[in-house]
């Protein structure tokens, strides 16, 4: 009974913190408006993994290891904030260009997509920090291992039906016609979201 009231807690901060807008879901919608539906879920399916990879190692015990190792949080710090502030640049390029193509948010394969999108979910510290902190408030220290499996991997189902589900639904053909019309603004939209994004992370003091 206790493990599912933890689950309930874990699944509802999770889903909260996912399904908010913030950098992932920003590039999921841009991508998905800009380069279609599999480029959108190819790069959902790599932030669902770094979801995955940061959840897991918080139920590790690893998020620990890294508040302990300030160092470690630290260096993740400015490459996250560094990451964020290169796609900021990138969109502005985009929003200041008249060029008929629309530019695309991630662009690439879906091998390079599915990275970039991992690459940005394991650069943002905040997340281990998000991860850390839930688990070790919301899991009973007398947790089994079979317990823990249960709530990684329902955090992980969780994380992969909101990011897809943000891919599918910007890449509607209704999303697309309105980003064509409107690319110029709505890149705006994304330089600002990233570049706001990139400078909490860069001013952001411990979890």
């Amino acid at each position: 009974m206790m493990i599912d009231a933890s689950l309930l807690t874990i699944l509802l901060a999770a889903l909260v913190a996912s399904a908010s807008p913030g950098p992932a879901t920003l590039a999921i919608a841009g991508t998905s408006m800009s380069s279609g539906r599999w480029s959108g879920l190819a790069v959902a399916s790599g932030v669902t993994t770094g979801s995955l990879i940061w959840s897991t190692s918080a139920a590790l015990g690893l998020g620990a290891v890294m508040l302990a190792n300030a160092w470690i949080a630290e260096a993740l710090r400015y490459i996250g904030a560094a990451y964020l502030i290169f796609l900021a640049v990138k969109s502005a390029r985009s929003a200041l260009s008249a060029a008929d193509l629309p530019a695309r948010s991630f662009n690439g394969g879906y091998c390079a997509l599915f990275l970039k999108g991992l690459a940005l979910h394991l650069a943002n510290p905040k997340a281990i920090f998000f991860f850390g902190s839930l688990y070790a408030i919301g899991v009973p220290a007398t947790a089994s291992s079979i317990q823990l499996f249960v709530i990684v991997a329902s955090v992980g189902l969780l994380s992969l039906t909101v990011f897809h589900g943000y891919a599918l639904l910007f890449s509607t053909a209704a999303m697309i016609e309105r980003y064509a019309k409107s690319r110029r603004w709505l890149e705006g939209l994304f330089a600002i979201g990233f570049g706001f994004a990139g400078l909490r992370v860069l001013l952001a003091r411990g979890p």
